[in-house]
């Protein structure tokens, strides 16, 4: 049995203006550390040191600093000073949000393309996509390239304005340059509108009840009477990554849990939430379908709803879709060990997010998983899923600092939990 007395004082809780975290790591210490000396062991030569250890590192981005590639080499190079003769392999994963381009762009061969296209509110911008494959194409779009709330500042949100339109560009351009498939990532919206706007750059119009076409927004989703579809849309069958589980409608739903991040006022709720049942109704009664209680409807202000309704997608766990792409099943199964990280982590990230889904493969070929954060919450739960788990703040700082130094923070996390493992007597 390892001792963890004393190494546990490298992992007392910190505090900050914006932290208040408790790293506690390796929840059941026993069961751990014993996976971590059956991965480790068979790599001892005679002198008793590791001759070779395979170390997979698969974080997503953390927000605002680093994307998932940056964030795997800043691990690998805080691991490399403790395992110098590891082997290492660096395979940044992303769950459907922002991210998604950045997985694809680094993992497949293909050509990135820019594309002019609306933002949330009406503003000409440049959104990039990935064309990938010579034969079959398959365009790789993420969303947020449009509509991405990065893209607007706090003051300027409005919910009763901002239009998905952009991504409807999107797709029309990878459509048009004869993509055979197209995945997108949703997530990161400044919207809500249901995929009100994209449906319109494609070529819908939305009626009133004396027959005049409503101007595409969402303040006026609730004067939909009818919809007249494009006599001519030809798309590529389309598949939906998707971070959230969320619905279209309820408690859970696209308004109610992520209105008011994008500026949605607590009055404005229950206007907002009836428009998207208006629009729902209207769509079954036009379409025959009904997709609002699809997990994943709510996701990007109901553009899962959307793109279903609209484009007769096909929604997935954002996690599972690219994942399976990019092979990361059968990397991690060939593992000792694997380490994830997220900017966040919480109970949301069992909804889907990237380290879940690294542990979940991780945890199905007995492999030990670890996983580090700018931020720790509900580490109760994070522990029956994570071998280990550490914030890769160590000292008091703000936001602002936590966000500016994160490379260096995420290289000596990364040290850190490099020397535990190594000095636990494996």
């Amino acid at each position: 049995m390892v001792d963890l007395r004393i190494r546990r004082r490298a992992f007392l809780p910190v505090r900050g203006a914006f932290f208040k975290q408790q790293i506690v790591y390796c929840q059941k210490f026993v069961y751990a550390f014993k996976q971590i000396h059956s991965q480790f062991s068979t790599f001892r030569t005679r002198s008793g040191k590791i001759a070779s250890v395979h170390i997979v590192i698969s974080p997503d981005k953390f927000k605002g600093s680093l994307t998932g590639a940056q964030a795997a080499c800043c691990i690998r190079d805080g691991f490399s000073r403790v395992f110098p003769e590891a082997t290492f392999e660096l395979l940044p994963l992303a769950d459907g949000g922002e991210g998604i381009l950045d997985a694809f762009r680094d993992a497949l061969t293909g050509s990135m393309r820019e594309t002019t296209v609306r933002d949330a509110y009406g503003r000409e911008v440049s959104a990039s996509w990935l064309m990938t494959g010579t034969s079959a194409k398959t365009a790789i779009i993420e969303s947020s390239q449009a509509n991405g709330l990065w893209r607007v500042s706090p003051d300027e949100r409005d919910l009763s304005r901002a239009s998905n339109y952009g991504v409807g560009q999107l797709i029309l351009a990878a459509a048009s340059e004869g993509a055979e498939k197209i995945i997108i990532g949703i997530g990161g919206s400044a919207t809500n509108d249901a995929g009100l706007g994209m449906a319109a750059a494609l070529g819908y119009r939305f009626l009133a009840s004396d027959g005049t076409e409503i101007d595409p927004i969402p303040a006026n989703l609730r004067s939909i009477h009818s919809i007249s579809p494009p006599q001519k849309l030809a798309l590529p069958p389309i598949t939906v990554a998707c971070d959230v589980e969320n619905p279209l409608l309820g408690p859970r739903g696209a308004t109610r849990v992520y209105g008011p991040q994008k500026g949605l006022r607590p009055q404005q709720a229950e206007s907002a939430e009836a428009a998207h049942a208006h629009l729902s109704e209207i769509a079954e009664r036009h379409f025959h379908t009904s997709f609002a209680d699809v997990p994943g409807a709510g996701a990007a202000g109901g553009l899962g709803f959307g793109l279903m309704t609209f484009c007769n997608a096909s929604l997935e766990s954002g996690f599972d879709c690219i994942a399976g792409i990019l092979g990361a099943e059968q990397a991690i199964s060939k593992a000792s060990i694997v380490i994830t990280g997220e900017g966040s982590l919480d109970h949301q990230t069992m909804e889907g997010k990237t380290p879940y889904g690294v542990s979940k493969l991780a945890r199905k070929h007995n492999i030990p998983v670890y996983a580090l954060a700018g931020r720790l919450a509900d580490e109760v739960i994070l522990h029956r899923h994570f071998d280990g788990i550490a914030s890769i703040v160590n000292s008091p700082m703000t936001l602002d600092e936590a966000i500016a130094d994160a490379p260096q923070l995420l290289e000596k996390a990364a040290t850190r939990l490099a020397h535990t493992l190594k000095n636990s007597k494996l």
